[in-house]
């Protein structure tokens, strides 16, 4: 054998073993993770036996759910060509654009920079899957800063290649660990699989495409995809042609191919359709049969009918938290697939209509889907900001609890700590319940106020001020030995504001003796 021959035999047996090295990791991360929920499920079933419980069912049904995910998602990493996408002209400039506004909720403290540079440059893929990468990338980002931060997100083109950098400013991943990003079951976070950055690997790879990450500890990450660009000619809107059934009216188009409609949009809505049932659940919001009540408003040009929706889902959302993010992707889908059909509704039944009424319609059924978006928003802001004021009424209404003792004595029990803002409270409420409920004596206990400075001290003896103004007699209990320190270094004094007992109980005593 010449020598030649023996090193490029040994470089194909070091490649097996590298190849057998991987298969035999990923097989042991298999049996890992399958075999926890397994062993959970063989132990509950042995309790079973003993003990006939609902529970354990329920908790054996769960686990083995886990473990079906855990090789549902093998699956879909490892043959990601079983779902029947076609492959279409993209620009990832548009995407990453739209990608980011699912992110709404995390922007108040994390600052996103986009540089968007050569729109226009297409590359050719799978479109949901391409999409479901960038947004595992941008998810990353997000979790990898614990507290405030940046990402920055860039877009570039050459005449060969479409570049595409995702960099956050997080917690980074150590040097020895980068080489091992992308293998399934392999995660730096604490409740992570693995199977996300497996995707995005695996994904990239079949598009003819490479990453980079360059990373180190307190010092960010930054994900760096290169595809080819697509150089053929490329149509500037991209045509959708669907095998639906041909009808007289829009209306009645709509209404026929419902089905058909449902199927495209849980198409484009990547990130929504898994949450559909979640969704459901916990609002009782079917996100299906709300798409085609909207669409079937907005071809009739109903605005009133969809504003009067919009505010409603917008409250429904508000009430049960729901997140916003997939909320705005889930419409902008009915709006693109809405496009879509009325775009076959046309080629279907053969219409000729003028360039000016086509610009007219589209003009205002994106007008009324801007404003569904909007009055949605509107409402879930109005919403929120009562529940909000109701909840900040609660919690200053508990700071200032004033406790009825007989019809003219109560009890005001303060702890924790008074700042100006209690301080503020407490004055607003005392004044209006003495004249509300003609209380003659408030007992004010301090003895569960850990802290209070000079300024708030001199707010309370204006409030004793206003008590007594108001015919009222004020009682200090339970002065704290510190409190009262800081207030004879600061030459304050409740004296003559104010009758101070040592304790509530000493207070009440007193008090109840004299009556």
């Amino acid at each position: 054998m010449h020598e030649k021959d023996g090193v490029a035999a040994k470089k194909r047996n070091d490649t097996h073993l590298s190849q057998l090295a991987s298969v035999g990791q990923i097989a042991a991360g298999i049996a890992h993770e399958v075999k926890n929920p397994l062993t959970a499920v063989k132990g509950f079933l042995q309790l079973l036996k003993e003990k006939n419980e609902l529970k354990y069912i329920e908790i054996a049904e769960s686990e083995l759910g886990n473990a079906i995910n855990i090789l549902q998602n093998l699956l879909h990493v490892s043959k990601p060509d079983l779902e029947e996408e076609p492959y279409v002209s993209i620009d990832l400039s548009v995407e990453l654009d739209a990608l980011t506004q699912l992110f709404q909720d995390q922007m108040y403290r994390v600052s996103v920079h986009k540089t968007l540079q050569n729109p226009g440059s297409y590359i050719f893929g799978k479109k949901n899957q391409l999409k479901k990468v960038f947004f595992n990338l941008l998810k990353n980002a997000f979790e990898a800063i614990p507290g405030n931060g940046f990402i920055y997100i860039e877009h570039m083109a050459t005449e060969n290649e479409v570049m595409i950098s995702i960099q956050d400013t997080g917690v980074g991943i150590p040097q020895e660990k980068l080489g091992l990003l992308g293998t399934p079951f392999y995660t730096t976070k604490e409740n992570g699989t693995g199977m996300g950055l497996t995707l995005v690997f695996s994904v990239i790879y079949q598009h003819n495409g490479s990453i980079e990450v360059q990373s180190s500890e307190d010092g960010g990450t930054k994900f760096t995809i290169t595809f080819p660009r697509e150089t053929k000619n490329i149509r500037l809107k991209e045509v959708v042609y669907l095998e639906l059934e041909a009808t007289m009216s829009i209306k009645e188009f709509f209404v026929v191919n419902r089905s058909n409609f449902e199927q495209r949009l849980l198409l484009e809505a990547v990130n929504v359709r898994d949450k559909i049932d979640e969704i459901l659940a916990i609002g009782n919001i079917n996100l299906l049969d709300n798409a085609h009540k909207l669409v079937l408003f907005i071809i009739d040009g109903k605005e009133h009918e969809a504003i009067a929706f919009a505010k409603h889902e917008g409250i429904t959302w508000a009430k049960h938290s729901l997140t916003l993010a997939f909320k705005l992707e889930w419409v902008q889908a009915v709006r693109r697939v809405l496009w879509d059909f009325l775009y076959n509704y046309d080629r279907l039944n053969n219409h000729n209509d003028s360039k000016e009424h086509y610009y007219s319609m589209e003009k205002s059924i994106n007008q009324l889907m801007d404003q569904f978006l909007n009055q949605f928003f509107i409402s879930y802001s109005l919403f929120k900001d009562d529940l909000i004021r109701a909840q900040r009424e609660m919690v200053e209404d508990l700071s200032v609890p004033i406790i009825p003792l007989t019809r003219a004595t109560s009890i005001l029990p303060l702890i924790g700590t008074i700042d100006k803002f209690r301080a503020n409270t407490i004055e607003d409420k005392v004044i209006s319940q003495i004249g509300n409920n003609r209380i003659e004596t408030l007992i004010i206990d301090l003895s569960g106020v850990m802290e209070m400075n000079d300024e708030v001290v001199k707010q309370l003896i204006s409030v004793f001020d206003g008590i007594n103004m108001m015919g009222c007699q004020p009682i200090v209990t339970g002065l704290r030995p510190e409190i009262v320190k800081m207030m004879i270094r600061s030459g304050l004094s409740f004296e003559q504001k104010a009758i101070t007992k040592g304790t509530l109980q000493q207070a009440l005593e007193d008090h109840l003796t004299a009556r």
